[in-house]
C-alpha cells in the first residue's frame, strides 16, 4: 500500500473553503492511495489464492478505519480500475482508496433514495431487494452463506453486477471479521464467471458504502459494484442520464449463474 504518485487529492494541508463569485472552491485536500494486491505480476484477483483476496479486503478495511479517524473526510471510496478499457494506467494488478473531503453527487443521490424508501416502508431498501430477488431466483448470479451476487433490476451497463451481504450492515468496515472470507469466494467466483462468459473483460468494481460521519444506520446496506465496460457511454447517455442496455439482466444472471468455473490453483511465489 502506497501513496499515488499523481495524486487526485492531497493530505498535507487545509480545505481553505471560499466564496468565488457566485462560486465555491476548496484545496484538494484529501487522501489518494494504490493497494498493490499481489507480488506477481501476473496473477489477478481472479486467479490469486482465496487466502491473498481475503487480504486485500482487510487491507481496504483497515486504510478506512485508519483514515476516518481525520476529521477533514467526509467519504472513502474504494475502486479498482482492471485492463485499459476500465481506466487502468498501470497493468501490475492494484486497487485504488481516496479519502474525500466532500460528499460525491452519485452517493448523495443514493443515500437521499435509500432514506426515501426507508421513511416511507421502515424497511432497507437494499434488504427487501435481497428477499424478492432470493424468492425470484431469476436475477441471481451466485450465492454463498454470507453473499447474494445479482444483476440488478434495471441495470445500467450490460452484466453489471452487484455483490450484497445478506445481513443488514451500513458500512463495510463495520462487518463482522467472519464475513471476509466468503466476501473473497465469492467475489473471485464472479470475477471468474465473467471471464468464462465475457471473454475476460476489463471491469470497474466500486465499494459502496455509508459516509465517514454516519457509518451506522438502518436505511442503507454496503454493497460491490462491478462494472464490465462491454459498451461506450456516449452522448445520449450522458445528455439524459438513461442508459441504453441490450442485454436484460435475467439472461446476464442465467449466463453467469450457468458457468461453470473450475477452481483456479494459484503458484504461491
Amino acid at each position: 500500500m502506497v501513496p499515488n504518485k499523481f495524486p487526485a487529492l492531497r493530505i498535507e494541508g487545509d480545505l481553505d473553503r471560499q466564496a468565488d463569485g457566485m462560486f465555491d472552491k476548496m484545496n484538494g485536500i484529501g487522501a489518494h492511495e494504490v493497494i498493490i494486491e499481489t507480488p506477481n505480476h501476473m496473477e489477478t484477483l481472479a486467479t490469486m489464492p482465496v487466502k491473498r483476496v481475503e487480504d486485500l479486503l482487510w487491507a481496504f478495511r483497515d486504510r478506512i478505519l485508519d483514515l476516518k479517524q481525520d476529521r477533514r473526510f467526509k467519504y472513502i471510496m474504494v475502486f479498482k480500475n482492471h485492463g485499459e478499457a476500465a481506466g487502468a494506467s498501470l497493468d501490475h494488478p492494484h486497487s485504488q482508496l481516496i479519502a474525500l473531503p466532500i460528499l460525491p453527487k452519485q452517493v448523495v443521490e443514493e443515500l437521499e433514495g435509500a432514506k426515501r424508501y426507508f421513511s416511507n416502508k421502515e424497511r432497507c431498501i437494499f434488504c427487501d431487494i435481497i428477499r424478492q430477488e432470493s424468492e425470484s431466483r431469476i436475477r441471481i448470479a451466485a450465492e454463498n452463506q454470507d453473499f447474494i451476487t445479482l444483476s440488478p433490476y434495471a441495470p445500467r451497463y450490460p452484466f453489471e453486477t452487484w455483490i450484497l451481504p445478506r445481513r443488514h450492515e451500513s458500512a463495510f468496515e463495520n462487518s463482522p471479521s467472519t464475513l471476509y472470507e466468503n466476501l473473497a469466494k465469492m467475489l473471485r467466483l464472479v470475477l471468474n464467471k465473467a471471464i468464462q462468459v465475457l471473454d475476460n473483460p476489463a471491469y470497474n468494481f466500486v465499494l459502496h458504502t455509508s459516509p465517514i460521519q454516519e457509518n451506522t444506520n438502518d436505511y442503507y446496506h454496503w454493497h460491490l459494484e462491478i462494472i464490465p465496460k462491454l459498451t461506450k457511454t456516449a452522448g445520449f447517455e450522458w445528455g439524459t442520464g438513461f442508459y441504453i442496455n441490450p442485454t436484460p439482466p435475467e439472461e446476464a444472471a442465467r449466463f453467469l449463474r450457468e458457468a461453470r468455473v473450475e477452481e483456479v490453483v494459484a503458484v504461491q511465489p
